[in-house]
Parts: C-alpha cells; sequence; structure tokens
C-alpha cells in the first residue's frame, strides 16, 4: 500500500470523514480529518485539531532545546523522570524569562543558561544584561587564558 493511503478495512470501527477551513501558516486551507467520533461537530473536530498541534509544537520545542531524544536511561521510570524533569526545567525557564521580561527566543534562553551555568552569577542580573546596551559579551564568559598550555603568551 503506497504511503498516505488509507484503505477502510485497517481499521475496525466506523470512521467519519469531516472538512473543515483552517488558517495554517496565516492563510486558510480546507483540511480533511478522519475521526472515530460521530457525535461532533465538525468546528469541534477542527478545533481539536487544532490544540493538539499545539501541544505537539510544545513537545516538539521540548525536545529540541531540552535534549529530550536522548535519555540516559530506558526503563519505564527512567524515561518517565527524565521527562518530569525536563518539563520541570521548561516551566522554571519559562517563568524566569516572563519575569525577567525576556524579549528574545527560548531557544536563546537556553544558550545563555547553558554557557553561565558553572559561574556564579545573579540569573536576574544576567537575563536583564544581556542583549542590551548595559551588557557584555565579556560579562558572561571571560577569556581567561589567551594562549596554549605549555606555551608563554
Amino acid at each position: 500500500m503506497p504511503a498516505g493511503r488509507w484503505v477502510q478495512g485497517d481499521y475496525p470501527g466506523v470512521l467519519r470523514r469531516v472538512r473543515a477551513r483552517v488558517a495554517l501558516d496565516g492563510e486558510e486551507r480546507e483540511l480533511v480529518f478522519l475521526t472515530n467520533n460521530l457525535t461532533w461537530s465538525a468546528s469541534s473536530v477542527a478545533e481539536l485539531y487544532r490544540c493538539r498541534w499545539q501541544i505537539e509544537a510544545f513537545f516538539k520545542q521540548i525536545k529540541q532545546t531540552l535534549q529530550l531524544a536522548d535519555f540516559l536511561g530506558h526503563s519505564a521510570n527512567a524515561v518517565k523522570w527524565q521527562v518530569w524533569m525536563a518539563l520541570l526545567v521548561y516551566v522554571l525557564l519559562r517563568f524566569q524569562a516572563w519575569r525577567s521580561r525576556w524579549k528574545h527566543s527560548f531557544a536563546r534562553l537556553l544558550t545563555l543558561l547553558r554557557a553561565g551555568l558553572w559561574q556564579r552569577r545573579d540569573l536576574a542580573q544576567l537575563l536583564r544584561r544581556y542583549g542590551t546596551a548595559a551588557g557584555h559579551f565579556a560579562w558572561l564568559a571571560p577569556a581567561r587564558q589567551g594562549w596554549l598550555p605549555g606555551f608563554a603568551p
């Protein structure tokens, strides 16, 4: 069977085909949905798809920025703990970004924090200074050694 083709015999229940006009990438398009819910209106099915898409985009962002694709443990409990920790980090960083009125992307925030992770800095002050006229890149990561080890400057 070619990719993208669906044969009615593949699903044991009754399916309903719903066509709805949705805003996608700034323009309105007609999409077709298959559902086994025979009671909901077409607009409810389309709204559920929209909400589901936001959830998918949320998890994609978490996987990309927090590197959730590579797990340290592979048991169900280990994966569950790592997902919970990633969600906790995500929520705390989003809260810190909101609190400090962070205007840049979430990926940029995460990169900044990774760069300054091992330095003792006030996080709120770091976020206020970074990316503004008051900030300076040398403040984040000053170069302590400008030559190769074993060679004089």
